[in-house]
């Protein structure tokens, strides 16, 4: 076939031209992901750290006051590692390697740091809500094997322009609302908004010092009147349980925690020797609450050998379909739960009459 002589020239000035455009559209594009910040962080599996063992040279769990018992095999407190924040984003390319990896999520950056949060004030929440997990965990455990523990309603942070701006302070332990004692959180909470938006007899106690306020309350976004304040437990412990652990915040490493406390002070090693992980928040009333990044958190519990997960019932959803090989996922509700799981996987027993996150 014979081909014009004008239109092979033609042909070619097009060809150079759509490879110029291609060119220009790859460099606009390589510019544009090298210079735009990704609004997206990554997660990935963390620090695996086992709490009847050490962090570092220190023992994680120590107890004084009441004797301790030796215990074998590993009952794992998981963690999730967070590549980038709000001063420096993930690249795009380290973006385009974790979407291809299983293990590491891509997360929207306002999920894992607030608007109009510093890192500062994420760092020092993340902080709070491990020291608070921990007490918990202690409060469960030594409930579970019988001691009685005094609670307190503490204040442990004022929001700025609310109500109790100028009055309450972190660190008050509120005796009474309206001459009544709130015992527990919900308590104050129904103490809060029983009395409709009139001003309330606030009485707290700081240091030595009983003070009283009168605090008019706002209704929230739910509806519901609030004081402007975040509120927590403290408890007078008969024991002195310390646990230990370095770099890790929140709160969901308060089930295993409560887990490795009750065996050490329990005769008998718990696990029985098994490698079991484990992740979810705890309250004094023993349930065991969902958690973020758990897919991570089991690649990180295989990768280190565990072959026993437990996940909170309402993590389930997200456990389907991402198990890895060779672990199997209990689903747990409450500490008495995951107690009975790890129990009957120390004794070798039928572990069939126990629910899983695999259906």
């Amino acid at each position: 076939m014979s081909i014009d002589s004008e239109q092979a020239p033609s042909r070619s000035r097009k060809r150079i031209i759509a490879g110029v455009v291609a060119l220009g559209v790859f460099l606009v594009g390589f510019a544009f992901l090298a210079f735009v910040r990704a609004p997206y962080v990554i997660e990935r599996p963390g620090p695996v750290v086992n709490v009847l063992g050490k962090d570092g040279d220190a023992k994680v769990i120590s107890v004084e006051g009441t004797e301790s018992y030796p215990t074998s095999g590993a009952l794992d407190l998981l963690t999730v590692s967070v590549v980038g924040n709000r001063d420096q984003t993930p690249s795009w390319a380290e973006l385009f390697a974790a979407w291809l990896d299983p293990k590491q999520s891509i997360v929207p950056i306002d999920e894992i740091f607030p608007v109009n949060q510093t890192q500062q004030q994420n760092d020092a929440e993340s902080a709070a809500m491990m020291e608070q997990s921990q007490q918990d965990a202690i409060y469960e455990a030594l409930t579970k094997l019988g001691y009685k523990i005094p609670t307190h309603v503490y204040i442990s942070e004022v929001k700025k322009n609310a109500p109790s701006s100028g009055k309450l302070v972190a660190a008050d332990y509120i005796q009474s609302v309206n001459g009544h004692a709130p015992g527990t959180i919900d308590g104050l909470r129904a103490l809060i908004n029983k009395y409709g938006a009139k001003p309330l007899t606030v009485i707290v106690k700081r240091g030595e010092k009983t003070l009283s306020y009168q605090i008019s309350p706002v209704k929230d976004s739910t509806g519901k009147l609030v004081l402007g304040i975040y509120v927590g437990y403290k408890y007078d412990f008969p024991v002195k349980v310390s646990l230990k652990l370095s770099d890790i915040g929140g709160p969901s490493g308060g089930m295993m925690f409560a887990l490795g406390i009750y065996d050490t002070l329990t005769p008998g090693e718990l696990t029985g020797g098994a490698h079991i992980a484990g992740t979810g928040t705890i309250d004094v009333t023993g349930a065991i609450g969902p958690i973020g990044g758990i897919q991570e958190k089991m690649f990180g519990a295989s990768d280190a050998g565990a072959k026993y997960f437990l996940a909170p019932e309402s993590n389930c959803g997200e456990v389907v379909g991402h198990v890895p090989a060779g672990m199997k996922v209990f689903s747990v509700s409450t500490f008495d739960h995951a107690l009975e799981v790890v129990k009957a996987i120390g004794a070798h027993a039928d572990l069939s009459q126990f629910a899983t996150c695999t259906k």
